[in-house]
């Protein structure tokens, strides 16, 4: 099988890689969109793809979601529907760059690594793992309020970053997100089922923390992203509505995290043992911070 995660740079005309540092600038978030990240713990509205590079994708998407596709085996994970409930079905699935050009491709935007630098805090970008998640018209599950880290936490330090980008119109009708603003002040919780109770994790907030719950609707226009904490309180409620939520989403670490177990991080993956640095092969380095 030709597997894609052994090349580590762009290889289509998706995007274009900046030559020299004058071509970075474009990328750049403001002070105020930094600003805002650092107090409430997400930045939406980040424009990362032009409608033709998200009708290549979707196309992508549509051969991928069979699950008799001949790559299917390079997937870390894939459910059909993670619900157990068949009117209420999730798809989602991690490794999709492993598979097709362009799924690969995403993962070198320039928009997406510049950003992610900078919320990092002008760090280099290392990637951790990417996701798809699709909500079929009316009769799409929702994922339950969680925080990423909380499955995450065989890698340390906490120094993770969440982008999630939309190939439909996301709204409050199709199942979008929604953020529990400063909610990444909260700490490490306890996780619950995914595709679970919506409100699973109700029960392990505190009195204050229940009154602070606040969630904000993130509606986004296809091609647009949103970035997270990764302690951030987040969820999507069910889609209903007759119109697809179809999504990816790119999670990366500051380059130096390392492994807190000998097991398995991935599936497919070999281990890399407790201490030493997440690098190699599925691992790769984004965006070292050089600009030319």
């Amino acid at each position: 099988m030709r597997d894609l995660s052994t090349k580590h740079q762009l290889i289509t005309d998706l995007f274009q890689w900046p030559a020299k540092p004058s071509e970075w600038e474009r990328y750049k978030l403001s002070n105020e969109q930094l600003a805002f990240f650092r107090e409430y713990g997400y930045l939406t509205d980040v424009k990362m793809l032009d409608d033709w590079q998200v009708e290549r994708l979707k196309g992508e998407l549509e051969a991928i979601m069979d699950p008799d596709h001949p790559l299917n085996g390079l997937f870390h994970e894939f459910h059909s529907n993670e619900s157990t409930d068949a009117n209420a079905v999730l798809f989602h699935a991690l490794g999709a760059w492993r598979i097709t050009e362009g799924f690969h491709d995403v993962l070198w935007n320039p928009a997406f690594v510049m950003a992610a630098s900078q919320l990092l805090g002008d760090q280099a970008v290392r990637f951790w793992h990417d996701q798809l998640f699709c909500k079929p018209a009316r009769h799409g599950g929702v994922v339950a309020w969680h925080q990423d880290y909380s499955y995450w936490t065989r890698t340390g330090p906490i120094q993770h970053l969440t982008c999630w980008v939309g190939l439909d119109d996301a709204t409050t009708e199709n199942g979008c997100l929604y953020y529990v603003p400063k909610s990444q002040n909260w700490g490490l919780l306890d996780k619950p089922d995914l595709a679970g109770d919506m409100e699973g994790l109700m029960q392990y907030l505190t009195e204050e923390q229940k009154t602070e719950f606040k969630p904000v609707p993130i509606e986004l226009k296809k091609g647009y992203a949103t970035f997270h904490h990764p302690l951030m309180v987040h969820g999507s409620f069910a889609n209903s509505s007759p119109h697809a939520r179809r999504a990816f989403v790119l999670n990366v670490f500051t380059d130096g995290t390392k492994s807190n177990t000998d097991e398995v991080l991935l599936k497919g993956v070999p281990p890399i043992p407790a201490g030493n640095r997440m690098e190699g092969q599925f691992f790769p380095l984004l965006f070292s911070g050089e600009m030319g």
